[in-house]
């Protein structure tokens, strides 16, 4: 029979809307606004887009043109350079496989590639991939910080050295490297840039063309947009193969009947996103800096894990000293939708905060925080004494 004590936990948990919600960089719920945008091309505007001998086939196909220049509107790119996907790991692979590949044959042999040991595993496999395919990879690790340097970088070119990629804000410890330094040095050996933004695109301004990347892939669901939909952002005269094959739609490189809602979700979602990006940023940075406070004042030995200063608004990664990873987890659960890293981890540690020289008992001890557009001051104070009471009871303090 359940004991008083545990009666009163699941009491206080029903009180005071629990779990609390601080996993949104994992994924993101559709906005009311999406749904609704989407709504009519499920069941009314039905048709599909690549079949353009109808009124119905041309009226999806013209919503699709609409979405695509809108979403290429928000980055200063002409809508032709826009892929649809289905994410951004499937515009991972097809940027670097497709793209490795087109090179390795038209230049006889596979060459070497640049990236950080701390990419997401839709960037570390396909290159990893590649390797089993000839090429050669160097995987640099980056400062404490999270951040790599240029200086770094220019040790790491070799002499066919041809494509680096580099993830425009970390998933895990939120860090927004320096871009505009890292292309500058890879333009100077004329080394084409990739960059992972599904954790950037919506959250914080991007400016492709004047960074200078070549190709970008970005994500709908991080967003408040439906998931399985996503587009690499390339430079439409770049060597690329196709990873499948089947149809000629996405410009001959993904084909594939066009998924006519996701896509109309996607640009809504976006749209919305840039519309109150300003206001986003201040509202998030604002609590995630409360946040970071207030466990301080409560947890005062906690680490920081990532530069705060380059860093994503709503993103804070700290290692908790002197608990059990998979106890603190445990105990964490019922109250607090969290993270340990990734979501595609599979519950391993960190290899983001190992690279930056966590111990495997740190990185198991350390959590994610990822706040959204609902969180609440509220919520940072129901956080904050949640994560102290059971760090709390785990010291045995």
């Amino acid at each position: 029979m359940e004991n008083n004590a545990m009666k009163q936990v699941h009491l206080q948990r029903s009180n005071n809307n629990y779990p609390l919600l601080f996993d949104y960089q994992s994924t993101t719920p559709c906005s009311q606004e999406v749904l609704e945008a989407m709504a009519p091309y499920w069941n009314e505007l039905w048709a599909n887009a690549s079949s353009r001998q109808s009124r119905f086939g041309l009226m999806a196909s013209a919503a699709v043109t609409l979405a695509r220049e809108q979403i290429a509107s928000l980055l200063n790119v002409v809508p032709e350079r826009l892929i649809f996907t289905s994410g951004a790991t499937e515009a991972n692979n097809l940027a670097l496989l497709g793209h490795a590949r087109a090179m390795a044959a038209d230049k006889g042999s596979p060459g070497h590639i640049i990236t950080l040991a701390t990419e997401h595993h839709a960037v570390l496999d396909p290159l990893r991939q590649l390797i089993r395919e000839g090429f050669r990879l160097t995987e640099l690790y980056p400062g404490p910080d999270g951040l790599l340097s240029k200086d770094q970088l220019v040790e790491a070119f070799e002499e066919d050295t041809f494509l680096a990629s580099f993830m425009f804000a970390n998933n895990e410890i939120g860090v927004i490297q320096p871009l505009a330094e890292l292309v500058e040095a890879c333009k100077e050996k004329e080394v084409l840039v990739h960059s992972d933004a599904a954790q950037a695109f919506g959250h914080i301004p991007i400016e492709v063309d004047k960074l200078g990347l070549d190709f970008i892939s970005i994500s709908s669901h991080k967003l408040y947009g439906p998931k399985g939909i996503g587009s690499l952002v390339m430079r439409s005269e770049l060597p690329i193969l196709p990873l499948h094959w089947g149809g000629g739609q996405e410009q001959n490189l993904r084909p594939g009947t066009i998924p006519v809602p996701l896509i109309i979700g996607f640009a809504k979602a976006a749209e919305l996103a840039f519309r109150d990006l300003n206001i986003h940023q201040e509202k998030l940075g604002l609590l995630r800096d409360q946040l970071l406070i207030d466990l301080r004042q409560k947890i005062p030995d906690i680490i920081v894990n990532g530069s705060m200063e380059n860093r994503l608004p709503h993103n804070l990664n700290i290692t908790i000293l002197g608990v059990s990873g998979s106890r603190l987890f445990r105990e964490l659960r019922p109250f607090i939708s969290c993270s340990s890293g990734s979501a595609c981890s599979a519950g391993k540690p960190s290899h983001v905060l190992l690279a930056l020289g966590r111990t495997v008992k740190e990185a198991d001890s350390s959590i994610r925080l990822s706040l959204g557009r609902d969180t609440s001051i509220e919520d940072i104070k129901k956080a904050t004494s949640v994560i102290d009471n059971v760090v709390s009871r785990l010291r045995g303090d």
